[in-house]
Parts: C-alpha cells; structure tokens; sequence
C-alpha cells in the first residue's frame, strides 16, 4: 500500500528542517571557531544573523527560487557588520544547488551568476587563498559543482517522477484488466446457466404438461414422460454441478462430467426427441479432435437451436448437420416448424450463439428457410490442425 500523500510531503520537509538547523549550528560553531584579525569577533549577534542565513533552507523545497533570495539577501546583512564571510557562504551554495534542481535553466544561469560573484568575494575578503586567480578558480569550481549535482538531482527526480506515473498507469491497467475479466467471466457464466437452463427446463416442462394431459387415459405415456423428466433433470444438475465446481476450482473436477461436446449431440437429440421434435444427426467429411471450446461451442449453438425449436415451433422435425472442411467445421440445425421466428434474434439465446461464435472468430447466420421452418448455420474456421486459426481455443471451458 502507498504512504499517503500528506506522509510523502512530510519527509522531505523533516529533512529540509534537519539540513537548517544543521547548518545554524555549524556556522555558529564555526564562527566561535574562527578568529581572523581585521573581522569582527563572533558574538550573540553573529549567531542571531546565522540564524536568519541559514533558517530559510527549511523552505529550500517548497520555494526554491524566494529562498534563494532570502539567502542572498541575510547573506549580505551578515557581512554588513563585518563578520568574516566564509561562514556563511555555504547557505549560498545550498540555495543553489535547489535551484538547478527545480527550476529551469534560465532561472539557474541567473542564480549561479550571483553565487559565483558572492562566492568570489567571500574567497577574496576571507584572506585564506593566495591570489584573486586562485580564488576565482575556487568559486568557478564550486558554483559548477553546485549547479551540476542540483541539476542532476532534478533529472533524477523527473525520472523517478515519470517512473511513478507509469507505475500508476500500469496499475490502473492491471486493475481494468481484472475488472473486465470479471465481466467477461459473469457474461460466460451468464450465458452457461442460460443454455444448461433453458434447454433442460424446456424440455421438462414439455414432459411435464405432457403427463399431466396423459396421466388418467394413459398411465404408461404418463411414466415415459415422468423417466424423461428424471433423466433430463440429473443431467441438469450434472452440468450445473460440474459449473459451480470449475467455478469454485479453476479447473475441471474428475468426480463430475466433463463439458458436453460433439460426443453429446445423439443423447441431446434423443432427449430432445423426448419432448417432442425428432432430430436427426448427420456427419460430412473427414471427421477430427477438435478442440474441447470449439466442441463446446458447437453443442451449445445445437442445443439453443434445438430448445427454440421445443419452445417455438412444436410440433416438428429437425436436422442437424455437420460439416468438416479443409480449414472450417460447420453446423447447420434446421427444422420444418413455424418460421415465425424472425423476432429470435434478439433474444438471450440468440445472442448467446453469436457471442460464442464471434469468440472463436465464426459467423453464426440464422433466419427462416424458403420452403417454410427455421434454420441456424454457425461456421468455425480452423486450422489444418484443428486448432482455431488465430488463437487458441480451450478458453471457453466452463
């Protein structure tokens, strides 16, 4: 977790306080120290004004550009009593090594201008160095280290700077990420309760009213219709069973039936026949493994077909067929029923299809047939592999 904000400002501000009084007490310190005749001895009012140089660098941070001047201008009331400069010329340096590393370099070539002519009469008039060359040497090399290390420590915090937001940025993503795979996991799983649901409450529901109607002049029909109820149920809540435990584990769950694939199409057409529409199967061309998203895919597109043609178009016929091309599989369910249907699409099953077919890269076509009925064409295109020719597929195992 990041500190926050308020926690972050109030360390460099500690540490500026820490640096000020640092340096009050070594030029007070270094003032007793220092006794060089022709300057005025240290005294109470010596510490008074190294107090006043000195106490703005608390502020270096948050001003840097009116702390400098505020330096440069108590620098200058400490020599108006005669005090010996080198003590407090260091503030200078200070100031500006602040500059350079918050303000632009216009600002900075101004402000090192007038350390380098502060620091060159502090050299002179301290009387330690040799000659005026030397001394304008010494200043010249301590204005520019100043400036460089403040410059770079500006380029430094920039980069760190950037380096935060990008950071910022990243997590942000992550987090967009995340919360967009939630929805697309609520949608998949949405869509999985649907097509289980749908299908094997419809067909309940059929048998149901069915034995109802049957129950007192045909008891046997009224059993049949009572064992497909029961059959249809158990596989229902197989395949809810086997959701929740995906759901709960990540992964599949061996005590449980694996997702429904193209192996399931005769026992959901027989089901179906069960409840009134007989379905016919048919495979064409060279049958291979697909993979288990695609043949996920295509049973659910087969069993939202087939559950319409129980809820709409009873009583009829349907065909399922199934195509294997060179570098496609295609699957057309068909029925003879009523072909007013045209308002399906746009319903959840319907765009359930779509969404299933768009994710493996298919088209899903659906419409009524010209010599009456109903017809859903998905097509899937693969690779010579069998695999789903732009990505992978398997992602979609609920």
């Amino acid at each position: 977790m990041r500190p926050p904000t308020s926690s972050r400002r109030l360390v460099p501000a500690v540490a500026d306080g820490l640096l000020a009084v640092f340096m009050i007490g070594f030029t007070v310190e270094a003032g007793f120290a220092i006794d060089i005749p022709g300057f005025r001895p240290f005294d109470a009012v010596g510490v008074v004004l190294s107090v006043l140089v000195n106490a703005p660098l608390a502020f270096r941070r948050r001003a840097p550009t009116w702390v400098f001047v505020l330096l440069l201008l108590a620098w200058a009331g400490f020599l108006l009593p005669g005090y010996w400069p080198g003590t407090s010329a260091l503030a200078l340096l200070l100031g500006l090594y602040t500059v350079a590393a918050h303000r632009s370099v216009r600002v900075t070539a101004l402000c090192a201008a007038i350390t380098l002519a502060c620091e060159t009469y502090t050299a002179i008039q301290a009387q330690l160095i040799g000659s005026a060359w030397t001394a304008v040497f010494q200043s010249v090399l301590l204005t520019a280290v100043a400036w460089t290390f403040g410059a770079n420590a500006g380029r430094l915090a920039q980069r760190n700077g950037q380096l935060r937001e990008l950071a910022a940025k990243l997590r942000q993503e992550q987090e967009d990420r995340a919360r967009r795979a939630v929805t697309e996991e609520r949608v998949r799983t949405a869509r999985e309760l649907h097509d289980v649901v749908a299908h094997h409450m419809s067909v309940i529901a059929v048998q149901a009213e069915m034995a109802r109607y049957v129950f007192d002049s045909n008891p046997a029909a009224s059993r049949t219709a009572l064992d497909v109820i029961g059959r249809t149920s158990g596989e229902g809540l197989d395949e809810l069973r086997r959701m929740l435990t995906v759901l709960r584990s990540g992964e599949d769950d061996e005590t449980y039936v694996p997702a429904p694939g193209l192996a399931g199409l005769e026992e959901l057409a027989a089901r179906v026949g069960a409840a009134g529409v007989r379905v016919e199967v048919s495979a064409r061309g060279r049958a291979r493994s697909l993979p288990d998203g695609v043949e996920l895919c295509v049973y659910r597109v087969v069993q939202e077909a087939l559950t319409n043609v129980v809820k709409h178009a009873r009583p009829a016929s349907a065909r399922v067929s199934l195509t294997y091309g060179a570098d496609e599989v295609t699957v057309r369910i068909a029925d003879d029923g009523r072909s007013e249907r045209s308002s399906e699409g746009a319903g959840h099953g319907m765009i359930g299809m779509r969404e299933r077919a768009e994710l493996y890269g298919g088209t899903l076509v659906a419409g009524a047939c010209s010599g009456g009925g109903f017809a859903v064409t998905l097509v899937l295109p693969l690779a010579a592999d069998g695999r789903i020719r732009d990505r992978e597929a398997g992602g979609d195992r609920s």
